[in-house]
């Protein structure tokens, strides 16, 4: 018995920080969705035909020197400031001794960024339904208490907040999974235009034709350490 009461002392002590928890995570989703619209809305559209035009362009005024050029042309495809940050110093690391290595080293550093700000929601994919589930058992035990002893409205009162909670969970877990699906998707998109760009201007300091004979930097950073990519990880952590 002392066992059983220990584990019913350290439940019911759970109880309010677990249903703080599941409020703040609640308020984190909603900030997260409002910075995703913003993130959405603040994004250029997306057109294969404008990268190539653009990228072409500034190849063609690094070529003659004018780097003012180029970088404008960069600047109108970048459709995010990480990714602007990166188009712009593989412009400026293209032509040094040692491109290759600081170029690869911008990429990563680009694709570590995307992959820090989607672990604040893929964080809360499985943190949401874990505090809805233990939001809705914890009252559960009050409770049926409550209910052998008649007492309805003790009854009444933990079975609603743990409904309430349960719901909670399983909202925070929904959004925050769309949220990290669809960003994961931009993200990537965002490093294969960067990857491009990098693959267009790498023969501009050894002189090779466009796309073919400039060293560039192959394979995505999770490849070269052997990572799987979010949405790989992703699938198996729908809120159940």
């Amino acid at each position: 018995m002392v066992v059983e009461e220990l584990l019913f002392d350290v439940a019911e002590a759970l109880r309010i920080p677990v249903l703080a928890a599941a409020l703040l995570a609640l308020a984190l989703v909603l900030i997260e969705a409002g910075a995703f619209v913003t993130e959405i809305v603040r994004r250029s559209p997306r057109s294969l035909h404008r990268l190539e035009a653009a990228v072409e362009a500034a190849r063609d005024a690094l070529t003659r020197g004018d780097e003012t050029a180029a970088r404008s042309a960069l600047l109108s495809i970048a459709h995010s400031a990480p990714a602007r940050a990166t188009a712009m110093g593989i412009l400026d690391d293209v032509r040094r001794p040692d491109a290759e290595a600081r170029i690869a080293k911008r990429l990563a550093e680009f694709e570590y960024g995307s992959l820090r700000r989607l672990e604040r929601t893929r964080i809360l994919v499985r943190m949401g339904p874990a505090l809805g589930l233990m939001g809705t058992l914890i009252p559960l035990s009050p409770a049926l208490a409550g209910l052998a002893q008649g007492n309805v409205e003790q009854l009444t009162e933990n079975l609603r907040v743990a409904f309430s909670v349960t719901v909670a969970g399983l909202l925070v877990g929904a959004i925050a999974f769309a949220v990290s699906l669809i960003r994961d998707r931009m993200y990537d998109q965002d490093y294969s235009d960067v990857e491009y760009v990098n693959a267009q201007l790498a023969g501009v300091a050894s002189g090779a034709p466009a796309g073919g004979g400039g060293e560039g930097v192959d394979g995505h950073p999770r490849q070269r350490v052997g990572l799987e990519s979010p949405a790989e990880k992703l699938s198996a952590e729908a809120p159940s």
